[in-house]
């Protein structure tokens, strides 16, 4: 039975009547020229029951209708898109934002006190300029540091495609090109992410979603300490200009005693030294991707040492404080590694063919037509000394036995020595 117009009963006040809804960027579209159909208390809320305004619109070329499914009190209570029931601010599932703000769902499930607890939450509504979250969410910080890594940060228009056509999947598809679904395979139907339901992702329970995005967040980096336990010293990087020195000690004093805070404000970091390791160990575990200062998310990482610092002050083009380092034009580049050297092989100093027999690489060249060749033990030998075809080498002058010294210049056979002879004699 249809309510008049002019009823006045309880129920009647609390209909919601809104003239635009709440939509988060990906849900509107990319087309800035957008027409709605408004539709007044045309459905019920999927989470208070209660009728509401429904808002229905195409965001763009070849993109399916899109409508709202709840009401806009059930949507500023958890700051949430009326169409995708995701968080406004960083595009991620209520399961995962409550966890990552560590925020309580406190929203009854009766339908009584569901009604009581809407009532009290419009009233604190209406008493705030709507563009803070109310309740729990908005006593909770900001932001977190595994939000900032989760979050999406560009609209995803590809979640408001058509759905996929269940006669093209049979084969009974007669429209081609002109079908408005998609002509695709479709997805495994034992996936968790297709079954999902609309009320356990209001409420942040049993959400597939959410749970794969909560074990990539858990599979992130740590920070592991250093085995030299001498280190106490942490680098705080991305300070900017607006962190000082004295927003560091206030968040770091709480983990130990402080001895130094060193800023360079040229490479926009820092460093803490604490007196204790103990006390430089709980501040990196309490602020590694933790760590949000004056709305600044910082790097935390652990010093080095001085001998460490020296051997690796320039690594790969990136200097000590983390800015790369622009190569020098001009410069030769680095020089291969020398081969490995086998002890036992012997030295090769002219590059020649370990082959090639040595006995063949020592053949000395025959003396030119008209020149006897040198005597023997003078001269370059005609064969290798080890090789079996080379005659016996001369024992060394310090060894050969006394007697009458051969010189080259009285060699009977040697060139003009007929010559020096008879002109001697005829003197």
């Amino acid at each position: 039975m249809a309510t008049s117009l002019g009823s006045n009963t309880y129920n009647r006040q609390n209909w919601e009547d809104a003239d635009f809804p709440i939509l988060c960027q990906t849900c509107l579209g990319e087309n800035p020229y957008i027409r709605m159909t408004k539709e007044k208390y045309g459905k019920e809320c999927k989470i208070c029951a209660r009728p509401f305004t429904v808002f229905r619109w195409c965001p763009g070329t070849r993109m399916r209708f899109k409508k709202t499914e709840v009401c806009q009190t059930c949507s500023k209570m958890k700051n949430v898109c009326q169409t995708c029931l995701l968080d406004l601010e960083f595009g991620l599932p209520i399961q995962v934002r409550d966890t990552g703000l560590s925020v309580k769902d406190e929203v009854p499930k009766s339908d009584v006190n569901k009604e009581y607890y809407t009532q009290n939450m419009e009233r604190e509504i209406a008493n705030t300029d709507g563009t803070r979250p109310v309740g729990q969410l908005g006593k909770a910080p900001s932001s977190s540091d595994m939000l900032l890594k989760l979050a999406r940060t560009t609209p995803y228009y590809k979640r408001n495609r058509p759905h996929i056509c269940s006669f093209w999947v049979k084969g009974e598809c007669k429209r081609g090109e002109e079908c408005p679904y998609r002509h695709e395979k479709p997805t495994d139907p034992d996936d968790p992410l297709a079954d999902q339901n609309i009320k356990d992702r209001y409420y942040g329970i049993n959400d597939p979603v959410a749970d794969k995005l909560l074990k990539r967040a858990s599979t992130m980096p740590r920070l592991d300490p250093p085995d030299d336990k001498s280190i106490t010293t942490l680098y705080i990087g991305g300070l900017g200009d607006t962190v000082t020195d004295g927003d560091l000690k206030s968040h770091f004093y709480q983990f130990g005693e402080i001895r130094t805070i060193t800023i360079v404000q040229r490479q926009q970091c820092a460093f803490i030294q604490f007196a204790t390791r103990q006390s430089a160990e709980m501040a990196a575990e309490k602020s590694f991707n933790k760590l949000i200062i004056n709305g600044r998310r910082l790097t935390v990482k652990w010093g080095r040492s001085q001998a460490a610092r020296g051997k690796e002050g320039i690594k790969d083009g990136i200097s000590e404080m983390g800015t790369r380092l622009d190569p020098v034009p001009g410069l030769p580049g680095a020089l291969p590694p020398p081969p490995a050297l086998d002890e036992e092989a012997p030295a090769n100093y002219f590059n020649l063919d370990p082959i090639t027999s040595p006995a063949v690489m020592n053949i000395a060249l025959p003396p030119p037509p008209g020149i006897n060749p040198p005597p023997p033990g003078f001269g370059p030998p005609m064969f290798h000394p080890m090789s079996h075809m080379a005659p016996p080498m001369p024992p060394p002058m310090s060894m050969r036995p006394p007697g009458q010294i051969h010189y080259p210049s009285q060699d009977p056979q040697r060139m003009g020595a007929h010559a020096a002879h008879g002109s001697r004699q005829g003197e």
